[in-house]
């Protein structure tokens, strides 16, 4: 009995690495009516901040008009987003919460 040894072409096969998803920040917008103890709890109950990081990044908001409170996945970033939103407006406020794509 005779074995037989069949060629086979083999495929150059490239490993892929999974791509990361993109992140997105998100980011507070500075308005002339929230007051700043607001944003600070905002930033303390949604982003998981203590008071010096969450009165820190409230200052940049107030003097530079925004700062990233956060950058997470898309439907991280769009959940948190929407709770700021619907959080500000129970409370009477008008705080903006936008995100974007981190470059």
């Amino acid at each position: 009995m005779s074995i037989q040894h069949q060629d086979s072409p083999t495929a150059t096969v490239q490993e892929r690495k999974p791509s990361r998803p993109p992140l997105y920040r998100v980011k507070l917008i500075n308005d002339d009516f929230t007051p700043m103890d607001f944003v600070i709890t905002v930033l303390q109950q949604f982003f998981a901040m203590n008071r010096e990081q969450a009165t820190r990044i409230m200052l940049k908001v107030h003097h530079e008009g925004s700062a990233i409170a956060g950058i997470y996945p898309r439907d991280i970033a769009e959940t948190r987003s929407r709770q700021v939103a619907e959080y500000a407006l129970t409370h009477q406020h008008p705080l903006q919460c936008v995100i974007e794509i981190d470059r």
